[in-house]
């Protein structure tokens, strides 16, 4: 299925926390998932709030305008958080391309670029975490699969924030190459 295989949970190698991982029956077509659409969507109220974990508090993001780029180490996480509630109220998906971020709004829409392969990904931002001082993002098992880091765990990114003026001109350029016939690569 094109899935590397990861070292064990707890062995030192990367991969990911003791009870996480890959999950049993990882889906065949993971390549042909396509980023995450930006769209403009409410934020939800309540994790938006300043928070604190661990004894730091997080002043998430709440306006339309301030942008927000972001070098640093990225993980990702699986089937220990599969199917449970994100901090916005969706049900994480390992398979779909979604993030976790402290700060950034929930929901909203970010760039990610492994600045060791090059590789680049879109995905909605819809949880809360990782709250480790040495991670800035906790990617979806697929995300993290495209960008090419599944297997060492975690790589160094670059992660910056989609505003919606850009939402909008991605929109509009997506509209007219369905009009025009013309592909939009």
């Amino acid at each position: 299925n094109g899935a590397p295989v990861l070292p064990p949970a707890g062995s030192g190698r990367g991969g990911y926390y003791q009870d996480d991982g890959p999950g049993e029956n990882i889906p065949s077509n993971l390549n042909d998932i396509p980023d995450a659409v930006p769209r403009i969507d409410p934020y939800v109220k309540g994790p938006n709030k300043p928070y604190s974990v661990f004894g730091k508090t997080y002043r998430p993001i709440t306006d339309n305008t301030t942008s927000f780029k972001q070098r640093g180490m990225g993980s990702w996480y699986g089937k220990k958080f599969n199917g449970q509630k994100t901090a916005s109220g969706e049900l994480y998906d390992m398979y779909k391309m979604t993030a976790a971020h402290p700060t950034l709004p929930l929901p909203s829409y970010a760039r990610v670029t492994n600045l060791k392969n090059g590789a680049q990904v879109i995905v909605r931002i819809n949880d809360r975490g990782p709250f480790h001082s040495n991670r800035i993002i906790d990617l979806s098992y697929t995300a993290a699969m495209k960008l090419g880091y599944l297997g060492s765990g975690s790589s160094e990114l670059e992660v910056e924030r989609i505003l919606p003026d850009e939402i909008i001109r991605m929109a509009a350029a997506r509209q007219s190459g369905q009009t025009t016939g013309a592909t939009v690569v």
